[in-house]
């Protein structure tokens, strides 16, 4: 035990050094500034990387050292969160990030395949001190005893396991296990499917998979940042702190609700309206809708000129339209191509009025007066505002609004549906945003003239600045430029353009945060956690942010309960990468005690007779219990009196309808739709309490929930669960708690 605590004192000693050298470095770095473009870059860079070995060091502080790997030909490791080296000319390691291939055998070895082992050492700490030392030998010929050998290879895992909860989800980077780790390391390439019943840990898995492969390809998925998608706010926050306490920050995390720029999703469908936004048909109702805002003109628009009036009838505006449309562009993007053949349709029509021989000969007007028309022509506003009309400029929050304000291209009960007018964007909506943006495009080119016009007034300013300088030169430079020193002045070091550049505005935002602020992002890698749930209108917006379809999609087909939901692998995947997809499943739950894992799945069986549950490595002796009431919150409140651990977490979990009534019951629990999970009490439905867990959990009504709600309520707990309800259980839930 001394020994060990002397190696983590002095790691924590050059942890310091290293994190002072880094905050030197930033220091300095901000402090040179830089004259030239090559210099501010060289600068932004160094502070980018000693800013992410910044918070590598901070993240690595907590359990900075967590095991040891004796080798038999001597080698000897310590393995931990992050790599760090000694200062020395060899730079020789002190400690072995986790990520690295030789710290594999550490998750891998067992005493039939040691991978050379002769023993395996999992440290304990507090802060910085050893609390605990667990040894496992692996080479059974090895007589050298420590004194903190065990006969549970286990007892690290289930020490964990057993460990009051937080709010928060941890990192098992000490815990990782075999199953687990292979999944965590697999290729980049493709997609990767992750299957897992309730506390098989598919979710912390997909995480630290998210931190290898940043480690592993660091250089590619810095630039590009990773994604990684939740399905709701609340489990964004339960899993928010565990890729930095890895050290790793260059990932996006967001909902459903918050992948379209701009745009939070706060309203709620109702289940139908979700399944008829989520569904395919809705991309093909959109595509037309944006056919039908280019029109024809019936009867013809009568322009007013100044050199007469202008007829633009069905005829030009048609053959402007076929031109449009054959560009083969989004709506926007093709809208100058409408424009420039009605303008050149209305220039010939003026052309031939104006210039017309009334004896029938050739027109009058040359290419000269003719061109000059057709600036008269573009220039009218009247001509413009035509073209509006028939070929508007819109914006994606524009067309969705008004399609969902009157619903065509749709039979008439899902027209019905999703039939809303104002009101704030739902998470069904977004996927339609993005469609529509991808649909319309948007014609930058204003933009870009006047981007272009500052850039060259910037320059014209800067050039001023230099004139000046070289005309105000003194009498002083000019007679000490009668020696044969040289007097360098600004017009000397550097030209307008380069001295425009300095005063550019510079983007110091993390890939991550430019990829929030950016619908076109191509991200590098992206995860998906509850994926059964996404609708197929929602997987085309995944596929756009991931052009290369290199993600890790995470789920449990018996979990779907969105009503657009796709509930299965192939239906998601086959229209984007056909059968080029790999498919793993995690088989052991090491959450859910077998004795709550045992009634959870009579509710699965009564409707599946074949559903098999993941196998559970708990046992608690704990059994779960039922309470018929007839004041339902004021029985859920003497439950969480009872029930509440003393330093751990839990959750009611109850259908939307009763909690108002409950967390009047309930004064000290967090509700809402993004509720404190550090609270020791917390409110939740059952959507959102997917893929969080708690010591004790209170389930209220069961009745009123769907067979994959009630699933999904009944396996958050990790110690114990009881059930509060007025009315008759489900069938199948009766059933599993009197099989016992």
């Amino acid at each position: 035990m001394r020994n060990e605590q002397e190696f983590i004192d002095l790691l924590h000693e050059r942890l310091a050094e290293l994190r002072a050298g880094a905050e030197r470095a930033v220091a300095q770095a901000l402090a040179q500034g830089g004259s030239t473009f090559q210099a501010r870059l060289e600068r932004d860079v160094m502070v980018a990387e000693q800013s992410g070995l910044l918070s590598a060091f901070n993240a690595g502080e907590r359990g900075l050292c967590f095991g040891r790997l004796a080798f038999r030909d001597g080698r000897d490791h310590h393995i931990g969160r992050i790599g760090i080296r000694s200062d020395d000319e060899e730079r020789t390691p002190l400690v072995i990030d986790w990520r690295a291939e030789v710290a594999r055998p550490f998750y891998l070895a067992t005493g039939h395949t040691p991978m050379g082992l002769r023993r395996r050492r999992h440290i304990t700490t507090e802060g910085r001190r050893v609390t605990a030392l667990h040894d496992e030998i692996l080479d059974l010929t090895d007589s050298e005893r420590t004194g903190h050998e065990g006969s549970d290879a286990d007892a690290v895992l289930l020490a964990a396991l057993d460990a009051a909860r937080t709010g928060r989800m941890h990192d098992i980077v000490q815990t990782i296990q075999a199953e687990q780790d292979r999944i965590i390391r697999a290729p980049q390439r493709g997609v990767l499917v992750v299957e897992g019943g309730p506390g098989t840990g598919k979710t912390v898995v997909a995480l630290h998979r998210a931190a290898y492969l940043l480690y592993a390809h660091r250089e590619q998925l810095s630039r590009r940042a990773v994604l990684i998608v939740g399905p709701n706010p609340a489990f964004l926050g339960y899993i928010g702190e565990v890729l930095p306490s890895l050290g790793e920050t260059g990932v996006l995390l967001a909902t459903p609700g918050e992948l379209f720029p701009g745009v939070t999703a706060t309203g709620t469908d109702t289940p139908r309206a979700a399944e008829v936004k989520g569904a395919t048909a809705m991309a093909d109702a959109l595509a037309a809708y944006v056919r039908d805002r280019q029109t024809l003109p019936d009867p013809a628009i009568v322009i007013d000129h100044e050199d007469g009036e202008l007829l633009l009838d069905a005829d030009i505006a048609s053959d402007a339209r076929h031109h449009a449309r054959a560009a083969k562009l989004p709506h926007n993007l093709a809208r100058p191509y409408f424009a420039f053949h009605v303008i050149d349709a209305l220039t010939r029509q003026l052309a031939d009025r104006i210039g017309a021989d009334p004896y029938g000969g050739p027109n009058f007007l040359g290419p000269d007066d003719i061109a000059q028309l057709g600036k008269a022509v573009a220039a009218s506003r009247e001509v413009h505002a035509a073209i509006d009309e028939l070929w508007p400029p819109l914006t994606p929050r524009q067309l969705v609004a008004e399609f969902l304000a009157g619903p065509s291209h749709l039979p008439a009960a899902d027209a019905a549906a999703i039939r809303r007018t104002g009101g704030p964007w739902t998470p069904a909506d977004v996927p339609l945003l993005d469609e529509a943006a991808e649909l319309l495009g948007e014609d930058d080119s204003a933009a870009r003239a006047a981007a272009e016009a500052e850039r060259q007034r910037r320059i014209a300013y800067a050039q001023g600045v230099l004139d000046l300088s070289y005309g105000s030169r003194t009498q002083e430079f000019e007679d000490r430029a009668d020696d044969d020193s040289e007097v360098l002045a600004a017009h000397d070091l550097v030209d307008a353009e380069r001295l425009a550049e300095r005063h550019e505005e510079e983007d110091h935002r993390s890939a991550a945060e430019r990829a929030a602020a950016d619908r076109t992002w191509a991200f590098g890698h992206v995860i998906v956690d509850e994926a059964q749930e996404l609708s197929p209108m929602a997987w085309r917006l995944l596929m756009r942010r991931c052009p290369t379809r290199s993600m890790t999609l995470v789920g449990d087909p018996a979990q779907t309960s969105e009503p657009g939901g796709c509930g299965a692998w192939a239906p998601i995947l086959e229209p984007y990468v056909g059968d080029r997809w790999e498919h793993v499943r995690l088989g052991v739950n090491y959450r859910t005690p077998a004795e709550i894992m045992e009634v959870a799945a009579g509710v699965l069986r009564s409707a599946d007779p074949s559903f098999e549950p993941p196998r559970s490595i708990r046992s608690t002796d704990v059994r779960p219990w039922a309470h018929r009431a007839g004041d339902l919150a004021g029985a859920v409140a003497e439950a969480v009196a009872r029930e509440l651990p003393r330093d751990g977490r839990l959750a009611v979990i109850a259908p939307r309808a009763h909690h108002a009534a409950l967390s009047a019951a309930l004064p000290g629990a967090s509700h809402g739709p993004a509720p404190d999970l550090t609270r020791p009490v917390v409110l939740l439905d059952p959507r959102q309490a997917k893929g969080l867990e708690f010591d004790a959990v209170v389930v209220a009504e069961p009745a009123e929930f769907g067979v994959s709600d009630l699933y999904v309520a009944l396996t958050r707990a990790t110690q114990s669960l009881g059930i509060v309800h007025t009315g008759s259980l489900p069938a199948g839930l009766e059933a599993a708690l009197s099989a016992r």
